[in-house]
């Protein structure tokens, strides 16, 4: 099974009131002819410090190799647009320039981008030991919206671009870039993997590829960096994860950190009139096909575990194409174990001009849960052969969160989301209201892991079967359509019980099994 990091869209630089803002973003640009010369940006690869400490943790396989390197911008701000036209065509890169009001379009290389999480081996990197001798080589991938700050103080105050790529394998359009007088890391060693290096004295020696240097016109400037790495004992597991926990869900408190309170209930209705909204802008919710499929025993435990169980787990994916965020809060009446819930609708210029009643939401007090869901955002059942219904998942109540970039590209999309993962997003026992968002753009991804929610396949035959995955699936929720509100995805069980076995095909040009 193939590991994917989740993006780094959670640790966006600005949080703005855009989650209920129509964030004018083009949907494409197209090359000029005839047009002035466009003013390119200037790249140079710099070290932060010319020596880094790595803490290696027992049991870790290595250190990631987080060497403080950035890419700074100058003279014009460093932007590309990345899209596919469906799962059956490649990934295709322009870099944006600009002269006066003009917009310049150059397509990358074929081949130099292959997915959404950035330039990938845009850095060669070898370190060599006390003695001199090298011991590893490696490359890393750049992601011009990683870590990214300010150089100058001269420089915007604030970047317009999102704060991370994304790597959902079916993300569909991406928005990169890095503000001029800004740097923006490059990678922390995620996308080569850790390094087995032991205890010891290092020298890193960093520098840009050769292509991207021809690309971008940079001089080949490596830099050179002491490296410590220390043996540093048990417990190196204490950083709370940015996606969902093993049940599919994140476990933490508020991003403000503040502690609970009791508030009174509002004893008024929405503001705004009821309306049925076929006339407003709505949110399109999308279903994505699954991944992250794999076969497990349920012996992490969890609410319906089962000794000598098989377990089909997935990860699936909702977005909103748009072009109006889905907005959902829920009221809860006093001494009431659920809300109400309502969906709101606002117009091109972000005000609120409707709402309509949409369900309820309830509490969930299990263990990597402890917040708000929503019921009947999404449904899961796996079919077989013959495409009917063999088993439906337990999972059916949600915690809206913006956890993945899908579409950057498409009209209205939020480059800047607020709840990027359920610290942000879904109350606490004794909340009286709560707002769940799902901004245009970006998707909700849940893993499937735990039984319960994944689809128990101890007694079917082998074969092939389909993961299906259904957005709205009840129609309570307001959309523009709900032609692309389900998605399939083909699997083959084999094996026999105890050693179940899965074979997921790929889904056009995108392997991700």
């Amino acid at each position: 099974m193939t590991t994917y990091h989740r993006s780094t869209l959670g640790r966006s630089a600005i949080v703005t009131a855009a989650t209920l803002t129509m964030a004018a973003t083009a949907a494409g640009v197209a090359p000029t002819a005839g047009a002035a010369t466009p003013v390119a940006p200037k790249l140079k690869l710099i070290a932060a410090s010319k020596s880094v400490t790595l803490e290696r943790w027992r049991g870790d396989p290595g250190v990631y190799l987080d060497l403080g390197t950035y890419i700074t911008v100058d003279k014009a701000a460093l932007e590309f647009r990345v899209t596919r036209k469906s799962y059956n065509d490649p990934v295709v890169a322009q870099q944006i320039t600009r002269s006066g009001g003009t917009t310049h379009a150059k397509t990358l290389p074929a081949g130099m981008v292959k997915d959404f999480t950035g330039l990938p081996g845009f850095l060669d990197v070898t370190l060599t030991d006390a003695a001199g001798k090298q011991v590893l080589s490696t490359k890393q991938a750049f992601c011009p919206n990683d870590r990214a700050g300010r150089i100058r103080p001269d420089a915007p105050a604030t970047s317009r671009y999102p704060g991370g790529c994304s790597d959902n394998p079916f993300t569909l359009g991406g928005v990169w870039g890095t503000e001029q007088g800004w740097a923006s890391g490059v990678s922390q060693g995620w996308s080569s993997g850790p390094a087995d290096l032991a205890a010891g004295e290092y020298t890193a020696t960093v520098r840009v590829a050769k292509k991207y240097r021809d690309f971008f016109g940079m001089a080949d400037q490596p830099q050179t960096i002491k490296v410590t790495v220390q043996d540093a004992g048990d417990g190196g597991a204490g950083v709370a994860p940015r996606t969902r926990a093993a049940d599919g869900e994140v476990k933490g408190k508020s991003s403000t950190g503040a502690a609970s309170h009791v508030l009174k209930p509002n004893k008024h209705g929405p503001t705004g009139a009821r309306t049925d909204a076929a006339s407003l802008p709505k949110p399109d919710l999308r279903a994505l096909p699954a991944y992250g499929i794999s076969i497990n025993d349920g012996s992490d435990g969890g609410v319906g575990a089962a000794a000598g169980k098989d377990y089909l787990a997935f990860g699936a994916t909702v977005w909103n194409g748009g072009p109006s965020p889905l907005v959902v809060d829920g009221f809860r009446k006093p001494g009431a174990d659920t809300m109400d819930a309502y969906q709101y609708f606002y117009d091109t210029n972000g005000k609120q001009v409707g709402y309509t009643p949409t369900g309820s939401m309830e509490w969930d007090p299990r263990e990597g849960h402890q917040h708000w869901h929503f019921h009947d955002f999404a449904s899961y059942r796996l079919l077989g052969a013959d495409k009917k219904e063999i088993v439906r998942s337990g999972k059916e109540a949600f915690c809206l969160a913006n956890t993945d970039a899908i579409d950057y590209t498409v009209k209205n999309a939020n480059w800047h989301p607020y709840n990027t993962d359920l610290a942000t997003a879904c109350g606490e026992e004794n909340s009286v209201s709560v707002r769940e968002v799902l901004d245009v753009g970006n998707g909700d991804t849940y893993s499937q892991i735990r039984p319960g929610q994944s689809f128990d396949v101890t007694g079917l035959p082998n074969g092939t079967y389909y993961i299906q995955v259904i957005a709205n699936p009840d129609h309570r929720l307001k959309e523009t359509s709900t032609t692309n509100n389900v998605s399939l995805r083909k699997v083959v069980l084999g094996g026999t019980t105890g050693a179940r076995t899965v074979t997921v095909p790929a889904y056009g040009l995108v392997d991700a099994p």
